[in-house]
């Protein structure tokens, strides 16, 4: 059962754009983060595998690059998406260096970036702008995780939801699309909380989503409190609910560049199901093939009205 029925995937988007498959080629580039070096906090959020951040990267990106063709054996063409850590987290000279080296590849359509929403000040969204200039596809990928600041504050963010919802008008102001990451099931959020956050999230205006669900993995704060027993992540028919709600009650026109996630054995603690690539995009798919796509339930309440 193909998601793209029932859901305006990036892998839709792209071939609108580029009459061909178009991948993202995952790239780390030893960027840190500023909620484990000290500059807003230390630890990290608590459902990051910590010991991952003493891991750096010195394999050159047309290397990362060369590797990630040859497992998208299947595409002629790749936006470099910059994946691992916060990747505007440092000086613009430093970025559009890193940024260009990137694109140097004829095949290379375009950049991801991901970061936080409080480290992406005015020169970055201008030098991400002047990339959408160029006519390269770009997208500035946000951890929001949650819209409740109680929710932040207890999974260790470092920032509110204040400062996801100011970057993302300046981003918007230059023109530059924002895909919003989200996680299902985080501590003490029940499934009305994600949609309220969903519904926070497309008031401010965004392009993309991405939804993940809660995964316990080795190394991270969550991970003790799961062996304590005080956080249970969701069974996959409850994601699969919530996800589906969420698909159905956003506009056809936003992009989502994922609906789950995996990890696998030794990281991945719980749920076991997320070490399974494709179970919950089936689950999802399934429901929306009943209930209805992407935008369904902004229809019927638009036609009830």
């Amino acid at each position: 059962m193909q998601l793209d029925r029932y859901v305006n995937t990036i892998g839709r988007h792209l071939r609108a754009r580029f009459g061909e498959r178009v991948h993202k080629l995952p790239l780390a580039a030893d960027f840190t983060c500023p909620n484990r070096d000290g500059t807003l906090g230390r630890g990290g959020c608590s459902f990051c595998n910590v010991r991952s951040f003493n891991r750096t990267t010195s394999q050159p990106l047309a290397e990362q690059l060369a590797e990630g063709r040859v497992k998208m054996d299947r595409a002629r063409r790749y936006l470099a998406y910059f994946q691992a850590y916060t990747n505007t987290y440092a000086e613009v000279a430093t970025l559009e260096r890193l940024y260009e080296e990137a694109l140097e590849g004829a095949d290379i359509v375009g950049l991801c970036v991901g970061t936080r929403p409080d480290c992406v000040p005015d020169a970055v969204l201008d030098l991400l702008a002047g990339y959408r200039e160029r006519g390269y596809e770009v997208w500035l990928e946000l951890g929001l995780q949650s819209a409740f600041d109680d929710t932040l504050e207890r999974i260790n963010r470092g920032h509110g939801f204040a400062a996801y919802a100011e970057a993302v008008a300046r981003a918007r102001e230059r023109g530059v699309p924002v895909c919003a990451h989200l996680i299902v099931g985080l501590p003490s959020e029940a499934p009305e909380r994600s949609l309220l956050t969903l519904e926070r999230v497309l008031d401010q205006g965004v392009d993309g989503l991405k939804l993940h669900p809660l995964m316990i993995v080795r190394g991270s704060r969550l991970a003790a409190a799961w062996r304590r027993g005080e956080v249970a992540p969701a069974t996959l028919d409850d994601y699969a609910d919530v996800a589906a709600e969420m698909i159905r009650r956003t506009p056809p026109a936003v992009v989502y560049h994922r609906v789950s996630a995996t990890a696998h054995a030794p990281t991945l603690l719980a749920p076991a199901w997320c070490g399974a690539r494709f179970e919950a995009i089936q689950a999802i798919a399934r429901r929306l093939a009943i209930a209805g796509g992407q935008g369904s339930l902004l229809t019927n309440a638009s036609a009830a009205a």
